[in-house]
Parts: C-alpha cells; structure tokens; sequence
C-alpha cells in the first residue's frame, strides 16, 4: 500500500448564514476553493486522478455538482468527479475513499471538498403541488389542464424549508444533543467553557497569523466572521437556551455552531507523486473508520464517533492517549464533552469492545487552533476544513500523531489517523 500524503487545503472564510454570501451558490464557492488550489499548486491543463465533492443543501438540478465544479477550473478536462454524502462527514469521508484510492495505487491524486450554504437555500414546494403539476404537463387537453389547475388551493403553494430534523424521531439535533448531556450529566457551565476556549484559540490562531495560507479572500471577506475573540464566559452565561425551553436546556446560541455558509477543499497524493511535483507533504492519512448508532432506541444521536475511534484504536493498537493533537468536530460544545466523558466510562467502553476505559485526553491538545463552535460549520466543508487545518499543525510540530473525529446526522460518525 502506498503512502497517502496530504499536500494542502485551501477554505474560503466561514460566515454566519443570510450575511455576506447571500445568493452565492455552492458551486460558485467551492470552484473558489478549487480554483486557488490549481493555481497554488501548478495543476493548470492536469489531470487529477479523481475528485470528489459533496453538498447537503444542494438543488436537484446540481446532480452533476462535483463535475461542474471541476469544469469551471483550469483542471485538464478529463479530470473525472463525483458527489458523495455523509452529511457533516461528508468530505472527511471524501478524503477517506480518496485515500484509500491512492493507497492502493489506483490515482496518484485527489481533490477532496465540500460546499454548504443556507443563504442559497433550495426551496421546494408540497409533493401534492408537484404531483398536480407533473400531472399538469401530462395533460392532454385544455379542460383536463382546466380540471387540474381547479384542485390547486392557495395552500399548495406554501414552500418547504429544508430543517435539521431527523425523520424518525422528528427532533432537531440540538434536541437530541440535550438529551444527550442530560444523560450524561453535562453542565452549562462545561459547555461555556469548551465554547470560550475554541473562540481564544480560533482568535489566537488568527494572530499568529495561522490562517494565512488556508483562508483564502473571497467576495471581499478575508477571515472567517463567526469568531468572537471579544466574549467572555459571563457573555455566553447570559444566552438562553436555544432547543430546550422547558428551564432545563443548556444548549445555546453560544454553545452551539451557528447556521453556517462556507466551502473548503483539499489536495491529496501518494509519497511518490509528491515528491516528483516538489510538493511538500504535510501529514499523511494513515486510517480511518465510521461507525452508527441505533438513536432511535435510546442511544445518543451523536456518540457514534465513540464507536469508530474504539475501533480505530485497536486496529492500529492504539491508546486514547496516543496522540498530539485532537481535532473534535464541534457540533456542540455538549456533544463533544459527552464523547469525552463515554471514553471516561468502563461500562459504556465494554459496548465499544473494550475492557477497560479509553481513559481522558489532554484538553490542552483539543482542537487548538478552534473549532466548529468558533469558526463555523458549513455541514459538508468541516471535514475538509478540518483535515487540512490539522495537517498544517502536524507540518508545524514537525512530527506526531493526530485524531479526528466528526459526529453526523443520522446518528453516524466518521473518524481518522493523520500522521507525520
């Protein structure tokens, strides 16, 4: 198997949706992030042996999406693409098949991404609507397109606004994340605190000037505008709560990511490819695992990633602690902390296969340059935001070993190994 090399990645700044990307497309944001990536790394007039891309909140006329995308690029043409989805995994899981292509020597490279915008939202209407209207088009005459347009009421018309509900159980996942720390006895005031430390560090990121080479300007934004280097714990004390009204919610505005618009993508090849084009390798993509939970009969909706890491670990015999830097999707603040606290749990880690605890990380090495709750989460873009931002930490240490884990809807999880 060859060696997987993550060479860079390329975002254009997160921003809180309906704001400053209002009626910009998901494919004219992520083109963005291909297009500074060719020039970037001299891919113009080449063929990539395979890329891969995926949306959420993508129009049925985008069922070619990733192909499209592709050919607004100085790409060679016959570069193939394709969609893929795995809602907020989406292009980690991207990465991943990408990766495993490479390794087994099927391309040399891959471009991996993800695009999500709400303020270009699709909007549908009743499938009772659609029905008349197909049936409409149908219509061989004018009395029965007459009879057809008299059973539409003003009521049909209506749109359908897309929502994070999971269809089985008909709660949002801020919902079930409450039910989640209530099980696992998470306080408001912990949330808060993982809340405050991902804006220092995001802010701090900034400073140092981290973010030069992975955010790039685009419709006159140059950083991401979600971050708020200026709160305090007693400002986020002071939030309602956002999904729970009951008195008991502790899940907030300021805990919680915020509806995000956004769009990342990341260049990968195998060892000797890299070397060949002079490009520098970052970190490389050693292992990866998904895993999903049964929600609908009582498990947390976003602990799955629990299970992929358990798995994760023994296959590389691996210890919890065995890692440098700890890359957590920030889905909620709550969320990640009752992952933590279940790896803390010698009953709950005999579930996941394991005799004893996984045992407690250092927290100083959780997600130090920021995390979903600070710079945002366009659902479909975090994974590639996160892999490459992680990769670029591997490549400043100079060595070690990195975790990441991404929590998604439909109770599933997606996780990998980064080494350098």
């Amino acid at each position: 198997m060859k060696k997987v090399a993550i060479i860079g990645g390329v975002r254009i700044p997160f921003v809180k949706s309906f704001k400053e990307y209002n009626h910009i497309s998901n494919q004219e944001m992520l083109t963005a992030c291909l297009n500074t990536l060719v020039t970037r790394y001299g891919l113009e007039g080449k063929r990539i042996g395979e890329v891969a891309l995926g949306a959420l909140l993508n129009r049925s006329t985008e069922w070619n999406f990733a192909r499209e995308c592709i050919m607004g690029t100085a790409l060679d043409p016959h570069t193939p693409a394709y969609n893929l989805q795995r809602a907020c995994g989406t292009s980690l899981d991207a990465t991943i098949q990408l990766g495993l292509r490479i390794a087994c020597g099927q391309i040399d490279t891959g471009i991996s991404g993800g695009s999500d915008t709400n303020s270009d939202i699709p909007l549908l209407f009743k499938q009772q609507l659609a029905w008349k209207l197909v049936d409409l088009r149908a219509a061989k005459s004018l009395g029965e397109r007459l009879k057809i347009l008299a059973t539409i009421r003003f009521k049909d018309l209506s749109p359908v606004y897309p929502s994070i509900v999971e269809p089985r159980t008909g709660l949002s996942m801020g919902q079930h994340t409450e039910k989640m720390v209530k099980e696992w006895g998470i306080t408001r005031q912990e949330q808060d605190a993982l809340a405050y430390q991902s804006h220092m560090n995001a802010a701090k990121a900034y400073n140092d000037g981290f973010f030069n080479d992975l955010v790039m300007p685009f419709k006159a934004v140059e950083r991401d505008t979600i971050i708020r280097a200026d709160t305090t714990p007693e400002k986020l004390a002071a939030l309602k709560p956002a999904f729970d009204f009951s008195g008991n919610g502790t899940l907030t505005a300021g805990n919680s990511t915020l509806y995000t618009d956004g769009a990342a993508a990341l260049l990968l090849a195998s060892e000797e490819y890299a070397q060949q084009q002079n490009w520098p390798v970052q970190a490389h993509l050693v292992d990866a695992e998904s895993a999903a939970v049964d929600y609908v009969h009582g498990e947390g909706l976003l602990m799955a990633p629990t299970y992929a890491v358990a798995r994760l670990l023994k296959r590389n015999q691996l210890r919890l602690q065995d890692f440098d830097v700890y890359e957590i999707h920030e889905a909620f603040c709550g969320q990640v902390l009752c992952t933590l606290k279940a790896w803390e749990n010698a009953a709950y880690c005999k579930k996941l296969g394991w005799d004893t605890p996984l045992g407690s990380i250092n927290r100083s090495k959780l997600n130090t340059r920021g995390g979903s709750v600070a710079i945002g989460h366009p659902f479909a873009a975090t994974g590639a935001r996160i892999v490459a931002q992680t990769a670029k930490i591997l490549q400043q240490r100079g060595s070690g070993r990195a975790l990441i884990s991404i929590c998604t809807a439909g109770g599933m999880g997606v996780t990998a190994i980064l080494e350098r």
